[in-house]
């Protein structure tokens, strides 16, 4: 009968994650949020077929002009098209959150389980878990940075660093309420190895608060690659990122507006698109 329990359970959960995630998409705020961030992701990765120009091409005597039919959005100060810059920029951060999340998680994940294991294992990595939390995450980007220098793979680097205690934490707290379940205990019965429990049949059951934090990850990860390079410390140029753009269009915001307020506006809606999902998604998982 437990063996029958634990498979019945452990097949049931990516039936009911899909029909959650179907029911947050049903709502206003989850399909708004998932329709702008799968919008602006297709511009971003589709940006070598929309950019009208090379994004790093300078035209001489064009600098600062306003929006045109040629310059959708205008140029920046060294005669650059803006919008061209603009979809490279959201390729760059399309391409940051997928690297980086998807990583961090599966660390976490792996740190969380294992910590389940043994009592001492399990206070050394709580110890070392509340010192990265205990630090903002652009004080701890900006750390990083002082190691390993500024650049794109370092702020992989730094997204993969940040989403990992959360991740590590909601597995753990996840097993420690799965592992007394009677799926679980009809398994142990049978003779599965102690890992074999841990990856096999309460992971699966584990997945609700993990989804909702990696669509929230992902909006953690677009505000730091912005916050490092507005501070100059993420992507470098010549390779266009929003934040950047950010930091380079504010001197010229009287004369270009678009050159800091469209990435501006696109990290905006990103995030707060990100957030109306995740919220929309926490909230079918909970009536699930």
């Amino acid at each position: 009968m437990s063996t029958v329990v634990e498979t019945t359970e452990v097949a049931a959960q990516a039936p009911r994650s899909r029909g959650r995630i179907r029911s947050a998409l049903r709502t206003p705020a989850g399909m708004v949020g998932a329709v702008v961030v799968v919008a602006i992701s297709c511009l971003g990765l589709l940006a070598p077929l929309l950019a009208s120009s090379d994004p790093a091409a300078q035209q001489a005597g064009a600098s600062l002009l306003g929006p045109s039919t040629d310059h959708l959005l205008g140029t920046d100060e060294i005669g650059r098209d803006i919008f061209s810059r603009l979809l490279y920029g959201i390729r760059q951060n399309v391409i940051v959150v997928i690297l980086a999340v998807p990583v961090s998680k599966a660390i976490g994940v792996v740190i969380g389980l294992l910590s389940t294991m043994h009592r001492r294992i399990d206070t050394a990595v709580q110890r070392i878990l509340d010192v990265l939390i205990a630090f903002p995450n652009l004080i701890l980007g900006a750390c990083l940075v002082a190691f390993l220098g500024a650049g794109f793979g370092t702020v992989v680097v730094v997204i993969v660093v940040i989403g990992i205690p959360m991740a590590a934490r909601l597995t753990r707290t996840a097993v420690l309420t799965q592992r007394e379940r009677e799926y679980v205990l009809g398994a142990r019965a049978v003779g599965a190895s102690r890992l074999g429990v841990l990856f096999r049949h309460v992971l699966p059951n584990s997945l609700d608060a993990l989804i909702v934090n990696f669509v929230l990850s992902a909006a953690t990860a677009i505000f730091v690659e912005g916050g490092l390079s507005l501070l100059g410390f993420g992507i470098q140029p010549p390779n266009p990122s929003l934040g950047s753009m950010v930091d380079a269009g504010l001197p010229y915001l009287a004369d270009q507006p678009f050159y800091a307020l469209a990435p501006v506006t696109v990290i905006t809606a990103l995030v707060i698109g990100l957030n109306l999902f995740a919220d929309a998604l926490n909230r079918a998982l909970r009536r699930g």
